[in-house]
């Protein structure tokens, strides 16, 4: 028996769930202050010419995309969410470049992408790996039974 295959499979798991539980982590930790509308998150909102009642708009869309993310199946609500946090990163760092804020301040960010990259990459590896294995099981099922003739 290899075990290769399962091996493989094992660690590929092991990279999403940290990918998807720091992704899921930095998600939730800007969603709450959203959320409550923290004196700081309004504050930081407005520096960046955003008006104040946004914020639990985009607070409450965050932690929906965390549960999305973390909740084992529906893929195609996990797409939306991913696509979310893509643009919610992606409008952070724009709205950060367009006020002219230090590089310094901002490039941070690139840790939430690359998070990001990494947790979108390996749901579709795990997805691909399942449904090969789903693909080989079902063949092996349809295998028409050989019937010996006396």
């Amino acid at each position: 028996m290899d075990l290769k295959p399962r091996t493989t499979m094992k660690k590929m798991k092991i990279i999403y769930w940290v990918f998807t539980g720091l992704l899921a982590a930095l998600m939730t930790a800007s969603a709450i202050p959203n959320i409550m509308s923290s004196p700081e998150s309004v504050a930081y909102f407005k520096f960046l010419g955003y008006p104040a009642y946004l914020l639990p708009f985009l607070g409450v869309a965050k932690a929906l995309g965390v549960i999305a993310v973390v909740t084992p199946g529906f893929s195609r609500l996990k797409e939306w969410a991913y696509a979310g946090f893509f643009f919610d990163l992606a409008g952070a760092m724009y709205s950060h470049i367009a006020i002219s804020v230090p590089v310094s301040q901002w490039a941070p960010m690139a840790i939430g992408f690359i998070i990001l990259g990494g947790s979108y990459t390996y749901h579709h590896k795990l997805l691909r790996s399942h449904d090969a294995s789903s693909a080989t099981l079902r063949v092996i099922r349809e295998q028409p039974e050989l019937k010996m003739e006396a």
